[in-house]
């Protein structure tokens, strides 16, 4: 059954604004976008009324999904502080001077206080990158794998929302089914539970949106995924330390985070920053992966630092994290990647799967307490 935008709008007319205005005449929906039954837009609000309107973003996704047709529904609430709101103009003292309580910072709750497990999962970790094209995903997949075959039970969730890759290095194309529950149940692809935002979408739609649209997302593919029992879910971040770091960092207690680097000095400095960032939200750092470490040419053997080379080992030594391993650039990894059978299912005794595996073995042994514990 085809859902329309209409529907979706008709639904909303039964939810009330905080004033008691039906939503769709509040002025505050964003453009709905409606597609085979996946429903995603947003509420955008004053930040100043944020709070009262979580109830009503609630009462709305639950009046989308009772819409026959609608598979997955995503609303995000976004606040936005109006100009010259009083929280935007702090209060001066008389001489020109804030108070000194003015310079303290705001009390409340911690942002990592709404953490919570989820169930059946022991132990969670983000493989990150300070900048796009170093081949995280690639890297994120083959060592889900490499954990895979270390007898793990491994779940692989695609958060980069912007350019999810798991799709397309899977060869996956079907859309995740419901549960009696309601929620997405992973696709089953080399002995691993795969969720991926680019398994909702088309592969050619742009992704235009706003960061908690992005932070909703991620949040249901956290929470609304029937992961069942894994030992490790690998989360294929998106590159930066934007919202969806932070948001995952505040929402499930990370177990750690695999930084993804390339040799040259560029990289190196946004890896830096990435790694920077999680020590700040407490996420521990498994070690950094050399990625495209060298070439060594398949007809005569001899090798060639592209990028130049070691980089990313001594910035782990300064650093005073683990150096996990390098990764070639090999034409193999990058075929097979394309093509859908990634580099350790395609050649699982070759030379590259081994570097996999190593890796894997590594992340493993750091995460043995909360393997074990689970």
């Amino acid at each position: 059954m085809s859902v329309t935008q209409q529907q979706v709008l008709d639904s909303l007319r039964q939810v009330a604004s905080p004033r008691g205005v039906p939503l769709p005449h509040a002025n505050v929906l964003s453009a709905i976008s409606v597609t085979d039954g996946k429903v995603f837009f947003s509420i955008n609000v004053d930040a100043a009324e944020a709070r009262a309107w979580e109830s009503v973003r609630a009462q709305a996704e639950a009046a989308v999904r009772a819409i026959p047709g609608v598979t997955t529904a995503m609303i995000a609430l976004t606040a936005e502080r109006k100009p010259g709101s009083p929280q935007t103009a702090p209060q001066r003292h008389a001489q020109g001077v804030q108070p000194a309580s003015a310079h303290r910072p705001p009390q409340g709750p911690s942002p990592m206080s709404k953490q919570a497990e989820i169930p059946g999962v022991a132990a969670i970790i983000a493989v990150a990158s300070g900048k796009g094209g170093v081949g995280k995903s690639t890297t994120a997949l083959n060592l889900a794998l490499g954990l895979r075959d270390l007898g793990l039970r491994v779940g692989l969730l695609d958060a980069d929302i912007y350019g999810p890759s798991v799709p397309r290095l899977t060869g996956i194309n079907e859309k995740p089914q419901l549960d009696d529950n309601r929620k997405m149940i992973p696709i089953k692809r080399f002995g691993l539970s795969i969720m991926s935002i680019g398994f909702l979408v088309e592969e050619n739609t742009a992704m235009i949106w706003r960061g908690p649209m992005v932070m909703s997302a991620i949040t249901q593919m956290l929470r609304d995924v029937a992961w069942g029992t894994l030992d490790i879910l690998v989360v294929d971040m998106p590159p930066g330390t934007g919202d969806a770091q932070l948001t995952l960092a505040q929402n499930v207690p990370l177990k750690g985070a695999v930084i993804i680097s390339t040799p040259q000095d560029l990289s190196l400095i946004d890896a830096r920053r990435g790694l920077a960032m999680f020590k700040k939200v407490n996420v521990p750092v498994l070690g950094i992966v050399e990625n495209m470490s060298y070439f060594q040419c398949p007809e005569c053997g001899t090798r060639s630092d592209i990028f130049g080379h070691g980089g990313a080992r001594h910035e782990a030594e300064r650093l005073g994290v683990p150096f996990l391993g390098e990764i070639p650039l090999h034409m193999s990894i990058r075929t097979t990647s394309d093509e859908g059978n990634p580099v350790v299912v395609s050649e699982p005794d070759g030379p590259h799967a081994a570097i996999y595996r190593a890796i894997g073995a590594s992340v493993r042994d750091q995460l043995q307490g909360a393997i074990a514990a689970a």
